[in-house]
């Protein structure tokens, strides 16, 4: 019988455990989010983020910037946050406005505030396998459920499909060091369903809804969802076709459900981390 991976159940305990870690600080971490234009996707993951960061008793800022901002004045911004001593951790949230490249901005948030762990200082880390400020925390989250349902991951042949710096390249970091093996399939990438029915685990992070079906599953594999589609009926879905899969796969993520609430639960965990970092 298929296992769920329940994300939601795993994502409160770690929140109640974390505020109650918080209750017992004698300050509070501090989040600073950066919003900038008019995303509705994204201003909804704000909203998100800052609800669980004053649930767990942070310190939460949003930065709203209108859609026409300037590249002087996100980095005017960054600067400031990164010589606020209340803020702890800064978040900008991507995509932003067309008119600016992400590559410029990320790189010059502090390596010890970057809470989504996009630096190239904290990448570098990760892939040199020494402990970075903070872990992207996608891959984490994706990991640590691996971990709770004891899906054993050294040794074991892992397929991630999708290459973004955001989950594929990290994940597989984090992955190799934990000696697995590991292979990136891509859109260019010939005889996928040959790769993927070697994967023990199938991790798919394309944004393309019902890419994975059950012809390309290993019998027995644990499958994650990172996928988040609305479809016709605006409904949540993921890259795996749910009802196909479920009964070959031994481990599926539900969408929603599965990997997003680890995603936000991970974010609160980092920004305490680089508070305790930060004023240890």
């Amino acid at each position: 019988m298929t296992v769920i991976l329940d994300g939601k159940t795993l994502s409160e305990k770690i929140l109640d455990n974390i505020k109650q870690k918080v209750s017992n600080l004698n300050s509070k971490p501090g989040l600073a989010v950066i919003l900038a234009g008019n995303n509705p996707a994204s201003e909804v993951y704000v909203r998100n983020k800052e609800k669980q960061a004053q649930n767990a008793g942070f310190n939460s800022s949003v930065y709203k910037l209108p859609e026409n901002v300037t590249k002087e004045e996100l980095l005017n911004l960054i600067n400031k946050l990164n010589d606020d001593e209340k803020t702890d951790g800064i978040l900008l949230q991507l995509p932003l406005p067309k008119h600016l490249a992400a590559y410029d901005f990320l790189d010059k948030i502090d390596p010890k505030k970057d809470v989504d762990g996009f630096h190239p200082i904290n990448a570098g880390k990760l892939f040199l396998n020494e402990k970075p400020y903070a872990i992207p925390c996608t891959p984490k989250g994706i990991v640590r459920l691996l971990d709770e349902y004891k899906i054993q991951i050294e040794g074991k042949n892992v397929v991630i499909a999708g290459r973004s710096n955001i989950v594929g390249k990290p994940l597989s970091a984090l992955l190799l060091n934990r000696s697995a093996t590991v292979t990136i399939v891509h859109s260019k990438t010939k005889n996928l369903p040959e790769i993927t029915k070697k994967a023990d685990i199938l991790i798919s992070a394309t944004g393309k809804k019902n890419m994975i079906t059950k012809d390309m599953i290993k019998k027995g594999a644990a499958v994650i969802d990172v996928g988040i589609i609305r479809d016709e009926n605006n409904k949540l879905r993921g890259d795996v076709d749910f009802n196909g899969v479920k009964d070959i796969a031994g481990f599926i993520t539900p969408v929603p459900g599965g990997v997003g609430p680890m995603t936000i639960a991970m974010l609160m965990e980092n920004t305490l981390e680089l508070h305790l970092l930060n004023k240890g």
